[in-house]
């Protein structure tokens, strides 16, 4: 997969939330549609406590929700942990392992924020621009207020920053804690919440989200 925009890496907080503020208005809050989605990616990264990072995607057919491609790469960790800033510690391993794919997915799933971010420019913004790729992000937690769900399968509530709605808390699993989802690039959010449920037929986080954590722990585990 070929990059649709290079990749800046900040060495400092402020420059990293400057670039952030950047390219928020590059993002497209409308595009793919649910037809259009035949195959979604899962990207993941773990850590170990000496400073290594592994990146993993796992690319699903949707109709199955059949693995038909994946990839992962590692490396270090060069940015410190900030809150609102966690694509600096993850863009450079993910980025590395979705270049390794045979195949280009119809979507990227992050777990992580989109638009429902301080600055509206979280992880899945960040890798929907650097890719070109539609993009949406399923966090377990979230920035923000939102309204609790009905306990059914597939209600929701919406998210709001300074009183902007910038994603949805959708229930996945009935009676269960909601996942957190926003845009991250070129897709709209009844179309982003749909694809999550699609991505849920038995458990709280998508399928995508569960294979890449899988792959990544193993790995970690591994090396």
């Amino acid at each position: 997969m070929r990059l649709a925009m290079e990749l800046e890496l900040p060495g400092e907080v402020a420059a990293a939330e400057a670039l952030q503020e950047r390219l928020r208005g590059l993002v497209e809050l409308q595009g793919v549609g649910a037809a259009e989605v035949r195959t979604v990616a899962g990207v993941d990264s773990a850590y170990d406590d000496l400073g290594n990072v592994v990146a993993a995607v796992v690319v699903l057919e949707v109709a199955t929700l059949r693995v038909v491609d994946s990839a992962s790469a590692r490396g270090r960790v060069e940015f410190p942990y900030v809150p609102g800033l966690l694509a600096f510690r993850e863009l450079p391993t993910t980025i590395a392992a979705l270049e390794k794919l045979g195949t280009t997915p119809d979507l990227l799933v992050c777990d992580g924020q989109g638009i429902a971010h301080p600055r509206r420019f979280g992880l899945a913004c960040h890798l929907g621009l650097l890719t070109g790729l539609p993009s949406i992000g399923v966090a377990k937690t979230v920035w923000g207020d939102y309204d609790e769900p009905g306990r059914a399968r597939g209600e929701f509530g919406d998210i709001t920053l300074d009183g902007e709605v910038v994603g949805r808390a959708v229930r996945t699993q009935p009676g269960v804690k909601p996942v957190f989802v926003s845009v991250g690039h070129r897709i709209d959010l009844d179309t982003a919440c749909a694809e999550v449920l699609a991505l849920t037929p038995k458990y709280r986080q998508p399928e995508t989200t569960r294979q890449a954590d899988h792959l990544c722990r193993m790995l970690l585990r591994e090396g």
